[in-house]
């Protein structure tokens, strides 16, 4: 989350998101509170296994942003076709780097030229 820059129209980008979007696999209790500090919203559904449990004011939950989480997956699905990327070849984090951005010029390679 450190490296989050979010461009804008004028003047320096943000570091900090408005939003986080997540599965249900990142409703934690810390993971709100982490993101609570910093100013940043959860768009996280609730696990129903923290249904039963939770007290008070249920957590807020906009759907509709959650439906754009989309496009970060298919993202993801689109990188991973490079087998070198799927498979972790690269197990130094600058060199897998190197890998996944390798993989995302061969993505808009493809798009551009088909």
């Amino acid at each position: 989350m450190d490296a989050v820059r979010v461009p804008r129209r004028v003047g320096r980008p943000r570091s900090r998101p408005a939003n986080v979007a997540g599965d249900k696999g990142y409703s934690y209790d810390r993971i709100r509170v982490w993101l609570r500090r910093r100013g940043i919203g959860a768009v996280i559904p609730q696990r129903s296994d923290q249904k039963a449990n939770h007290r008070g004011r249920p957590l807020k939950f906009d759907p509709d942003s959650y439906r754009r989480r989309n496009v970060v997956e298919r993202c993801v699905s689109w990188i991973k076709e490079c087998r070198a990327v799927a498979t972790r070849f690269e197990k130094l984090a600058r060199h897998y780097l190197g890998m996944v951005k390798t993989a995302m010029i061969e993505r808009y390679l493809r798009l551009l030229y088909l």
